[in-house]
């Protein structure tokens, strides 16, 4: 299989993205991830920009990578200058690393208004800077900017600005649509020219302006390119680059490129979560290949038709880019939907046991009234466990009580009693928070650790409030998702009222029963939180 190179700019292009910001340290954890699944170039920094960036090269020198080569980035000399007087190329020489890149005008329009300087010596701006980075037994990579646009309004003066950097020697010219307006058949088209008239390898870096990046960097590859530019999760300025996260296992999946190992392609869906949590951006769960939704199915027909052939609705096995398969319960659920559930939890469920309808009944009646176990999954559990009978009482909330008072110097207080009847035994606590929810939390777990200890090892980690009917105004309906863990597992619980604190106090005990329910194993004994 023809083998297709990657070339990841997260680090620089990426972080030019609204709301990404990496330190030193982020730079170099997430190029080390990058080295492991297998990306041939990763594009640190602009050394002449700023001193971070400068930094991260010093330090990236210490990293063991095994597979990726360190790029620095920068642009051609400027107007007036030499090559050998230029700091801006002087800084690329200066950041140690053995591959740079640089980007040089190939729109004749860039080159009158924002170089203002004249076409004749754009041309040998290009060449010039080329020809010096490689005299210092640099291997060049020439991106030229706006070549696309620049080809659509005078391909004449764009391909000569190509000649001149193949005629520096330049090792890859890479073609770039950076405004993110061309479409993939333009690309194609003029991918296909350009292979006509260069000897140097082609690479393409395209933007998603257009929502079209990944076609773009798809329809280059078919037309000739070998060197694909992007960067992880779609980062980048304005709407982004490329997203090689969907980029990468089209080429090899559908297309039949080699880009990285098998195994490493099986660990696309870690890496691209885990370069989220370090950019701490949220992953959308609609994210191709490696969203939570992306191998998610919620209709009732698609699951009974996915559980006899998944190629049914789904375009490869989620297996192949790390990613597993989902099955949603809600309003929307057939029994494939609750069988499919209940052999994944291990729940001995029959489609001939009359349980079946009685809890999708349920569920869709819970539903109706705002709870939604989409994204409740511990919830959903403890709800399939009860309608088979598999859940008893082991504790009961007799009586909470939720105190918020104002003091004389404006600071607010909280204080919750509760009385919880386990087994036997009736138990009373109070306890203060910093909010009625924490406050209530503390209360409880005071009332309930004499008899589960193992109760000290879960915390609440996430908490949102969502209103389910705006036009009530203070009185609508609201859902609470209440996110815990024990350090290593984590689970999420819902709680629907038009009371913020009962759908709070809904979620928060589900959340104690089910961490109950996992910690007894297939036990009968767990909790059952009411009020009486």
């Amino acid at each position: 299989m023809e083998k297709v190179l990657i070339y990841d700019t997260t680090l620089r292009d990426g972080t030019q993205g609204e709301g990404i910001s990496l330190s030193v340290e982020d730079k170099l954890k997430i190029a080390l991830r990058l080295d492991q699944f297998g990306v041939h170039y990763i594009e640190g920094g602009w050394p002449g920009s700023n001193p971070k960036d400068m930094e991260f090269f010093q330090k990236a020198k210490e990293l063991p990578l095994t597979t990726s080569k360190i790029t620095a980035f920068g642009s051609t000399r400027r107007h007036g200058v030499t090559a050998d007087q230029d700091e801006n190329l002087q800084r690329l020489l200066e950041s140690g690393v053995s591959t740079v890149t640089i980007f040089g005008k190939t729109w004749d329009f860039q080159v009158t208004h924002a170089l203002n300087t004249t076409l004749e010596e754009n041309l040998d701006m290009i060449f010039e800077s080329v020809q010096f980075l490689k005299s210092h037994g640099l291997e060049v990579i020439f991106d030229a900017e706006h070549f696309f646009d620049g080809y659509k309004a005078n391909p004449a003066y764009a391909l000569k600005t190509l000649r001149k950097a193949e005629e520096g020697g330049a090792d890859w010219i890479v073609l770039c649509d950076t405004n993110g307006g061309t479409l993939p058949h333009e690309i194609e088209t003029i991918v296909v020219a350009v292979k006509q008239t260069l000897t140097t390898p082609i690479g393409v870096h395209c933007h998603n302006d257009s929502e079209c990046a990944v076609a773009n960097t798809l329809a280059a590859v078919r037309a000739g390119a070998r060197q694909v530019q992007g960067t992880m999760n779609g980062y980048g300025e304005r709407c982004g680059n490329a997203n090689l996260v969907s980029v990468i296992p089209n080429l090899q999946v559908k297309l039949g490129y080699t880009c990285v190992k098998k195994e490493q392609l099986g660990s696309l869906t870690s890496l691209s979560r885990y370069i989220h949590e370090i950019a701490n951006v949220v992953p959308p769960n609609n994210q191709p290949f490696v969203g939570m939704s992306a191998f998610a199915h919620k209709g009732g027909m698609h699951v009974s038709a996915v559980l006899k052939s998944p190629e049914t609705y789904e375009h490869l096995a989620p297996e192949r880019v790390g990613n597993t398969r989902r099955v949603l319960v809600s309003e929307l659920s057939g029994q494939s939907n609750l069988l499919y559930k209940a052999q994944e939890l291990n729940i001995d469920l029959d489609k001939s046991n009359p349980a079946c309808k009685r809890i999708i009944q349920n569920i869709k009646e819970m539903e109706h009234e705002g709870y939604q176990y989409e994204g409740a999954e511990a919830s959903f559990e403890l709800l399939l466990r009860e309608g088979l009978g598999e859940v008893i009482e082991a504790f009961t909330i007799e009586f909470f009580n939720i105190l918020v008072e104002k003091t004389a110097n404006w600071q607010i207080k909280t204080m919750a009693v509760v009385k919880v009847r386990v087994f036997d035994e009736v138990v009373l606590e109070a306890a203060e928070g910093n909010g009625p929810v924490n406050a209530f939390d503390n209360a409880l777990r005071k009332a309930l650790e004499s008899f589960y200890p193992e109760i000290k090892h879960m915390h609440l980690s996430d908490y949102k409030v969502r209103v389910l009917d705006g036009g009530g105004a203070t009185a609508a309906k609201v859902k609470v998702l209440i996110e815990s863990s024990n350090g290593k597992d984590k689970w999420s619980t819902v709680g629907v009222s038009t009371n913020i604190i009962e759908a709070s106090w809904q979620a928060l005990s589900d959340s104690f029963r089910y961490f109950l329910l996992k910690q007894k194993g297939n036990m009968v004994e767990c909790v059952k939180a009411e009020v009486k």
